[in-house]
């Protein structure tokens, strides 16, 4: 009865919080049952394929490759 109780007080609890942090909540629960993380589906990421201009990737792959593979010795 006391696992009762405190699987309510689970889901009285997690009905509070965003679907992000519920979903951070369940990827947890499954760790920890060793069963794998569910992702989001292709399906749901391949509706922006191709929205972001071509000249904003232009100006991140430059940015990408000025800020990489430098070092800041000071910040060791």
């Amino acid at each position: 009865m006391e696992n009762l109780t405190t699987i309510e007080e689970i889901a009285e609890r997690l009905d509070k919080l965003t679907p992000m942090q519920q979903k951070h909540i369940l990827n947890s629960i499954l760790s920890y049952l060793g069963e794998p993380i569910r992702g989001t589906p292709i399906k749901e990421f391949l509706k922006f394929a191709g929205t972001i201009p071509s000249k904003d990737l232009e100006i991140m792959k430059q940015t990408i490759e000025e800020g990489c593979e430098q070092i800041d010795e000071s910040e060791w």
